[in-house]
């Protein structure tokens, strides 16, 4: 299993961002090709002070190639375009193989 990890730092408008991201982001992206689960939150607090993000968005993947795929597909590519329309504050996305941590 492959994950997609999107960190948004705060928006100049938190709102709009939070309408924009449920009723037109998110839809976009459950039109890539080889998703296989995807969450997002608004919630997000931090152990000690301020969160340094908005919002986080996680993405499952088969592995790093149906991830790749996916995004550089027309779908993906349309995604990736979108995120200006309401990521003001900018976006930090990064990516890794998931390992079970069972012992």
């Amino acid at each position: 299993m492959h994950r997609l990890l999107v960190l948004y730092p705060a928006p100049v408008d938190p709102d709009h961002f939070r309408d924009y991201y449920v009723s037109k982001h998110l839809p976009l992206v459950r039109q890539m090709p080889g998703l296989l689960a995807c969450r997002y939150s608004f919630d997000v607090s931090a152990g000690n002070g301020q969160a340094p993000y908005f919002a986080v968005f996680e993405a499952d993947f088969a592995d790093a190639d149906a991830m790749i795929a996916a995004r550089t597909s027309p779908q993906g590519q349309r995604t990736s375009a979108d995120v200006a329309n309401y990521a003001t504050g900018g976006v930090v996305v990064i990516d890794y193989p998931l390992h079970d941590g069972t012992v």
